[in-house]
């Protein structure tokens, strides 16, 4: 068996010289080699990793090294591509909801103010029409001024009827928030697949979501249009039902999931505060926003017909000029307070704010009523969730949930600040 022999002698000094001179200059390169210490290494034994680990042993090095191999962490999980395909796909049929919205939105409130506009003229050109049908003595010029009067009349009317059922402002601001909350929707679906390991239950999620605001903000108007006068006011709703959302994967059993029992009381008493004071001042906003809509969305054609029946009998009746005309000028003012200053627009806008209260207290109660907190959305992130939907910081948060448990129904802090 051949074996390499390393002595002190050859390990200790091993060096070559080279001396070149040029006038009195001399260059001299010396080699060391490492002292490897008495003993053999066998070449049967000479493995790629056992020769380093003897080199190093007999060198005196012991700092621990990685090599190629020693075994590596396991990597996580890669996604599902069918998944990410599908959350994809999604999000394209998101943006796409985004500009139909959006592009309606413009074309309704475009509606708005043409037809506003338009009527407003109509009414005023059939006022004028009707006094000077009353000054004139008589004949041909005083019965076309009187037909056409009373045709305008009849013509503002039915445009009154069709405006006022569809309600555009309130429309468009249907539309506006239908393209908001898909723009959400949008960047919540980026956000899971670039933090996380999306799952089948994230495809579901995403399809309900897009379902749901389908469903709360419908795109047609005849047969699916939302109720412009409901008999009863009620928040809107364009979620899906809470059940377990993100349950598996935001679930963490160190530290409870982020939950203490002082977090939990604080989320009930933010709850009661929204309930008590953010959404019902809204809805009772919303109520009276409603109410005096429909006295508007009444005394607009019924004063157009009053003038129209008065500039039938202008030349006949003393009283006929005064109804024509003062009819047709109170039409007008009804008409732009209600579709110029937009109440049904203001009316869905304390609807939705409402629904935005019933959201964060449903998000609330479906976390509270899960009794395993491994499986409820993490408490920190959760807690700052919620300040930052009411506009609040965390010290805030916990202040106005301190005041409410106190103070109880005395308390007349709102929870939100930024409406």
């Amino acid at each position: 068996m051949a074996t390499i022999r390393a002595s002190n002698v050859v390990s200790s000094t091993f060096s070559s010289s080279s001396t070149h001179n040029r006038g009195e200059k001399t260059i001299r390169a010396t080699i060391n080699m490492p002292n490897l210490g008495n003993g053999s290494l066998s070449l049967s034994k000479l493995t790629t990793r056992g020769l380093v680990e003897e080199l190093q042993l007999r060198s005196g090095y012991r700092n621990k090294t990685t090599t190629l191999f020693e075994k590596l962490p396991p990597s996580p999980k890669a996604s599902d591509p069918m998944v990410i395909t599908k959350l994809y796909t999604i999000m394209e049929a998101v943006a796409n909801r985004v500009e139909m919205h959006k592009n309606i939105e413009e074309q309704r409130n475009n509606w708005n103010s043409l037809l506003l506009t338009s009527i407003n003229s109509i009414t005023l050109t059939a006022s004028v029409m009707t006094g000077i049908a009353a000054m004139g003595s008589g004949g041909a010029p005083l019965g076309a001024f009187k037909l056409s009067s009373t045709l305008l009349y009849l013509a503002a009317t039915g445009m009154l009827l069709v405006m006022n059922k569809i309600q555009p402002s309130q429309l468009a601001e249907e539309q506006r928030n239908a393209t908001r909350l898909f723009k959400q929707l949008h960047e919540e679906i980026h956000t899971t697949i670039s933090i996380g390991n999306p799952t089948s239950i994230d495809v579901k999620e995403a399809t309900e979501k897009v379902l749901a605001l389908d469903k709360a903000y419908p795109l047609p108007l005849l047969g699916v249009m939302l109720e412009k006068f409901p008999k009863i006011v009620e928040p809107a709703v364009w979620w899906a039902p809470l059940q377990e959302r993100h349950a598996q994967r935001l679930g963490e059993k160190i530290n409870k999931n982020g939950w203490d029992e002082k977090l939990e009381e604080e989320m009930r008493e933010i709850a009661k505060v929204m309930n008590r004071k953010d959404e019902d001042d809204y809805l009772s906003l919303g109520k009276k926003a409603l109410k005096l809509n429909k006295a508007l969305a009444i005394s607009g054609p019924l004063f157009t017909s009053l003038a129209a029946f008065g500039s039938a009998f202008v030349g006949h009746r003393p009283w006929a000029v005064i109804l024509g005309v003062v009819a047709g000028a109170l039409s007008t003012v009804v008409n732009t307070i209600e579709h110029g200053a937009q109440i049904g627009m203001v009316f869905e806008m304390y609807r939705s704010n409402a629904g935005f209260f019933r959201l964060v207290e449903n998000s609330i109660e479906s976390n509270l009523k899960e009794r395993e907190v491994e499986r409820r959305e993490n408490g920190e992130l959760f807690e700052m969730k919620v300040a930052l939907q009411l506009g609040r910081s965390l010290s805030e948060l916990r202040d106005l949930a301190a005041s409410s448990s106190i103070k109880g129904e005395a308390n007349h802090e709102f929870a939100s600040k930024l409406f």
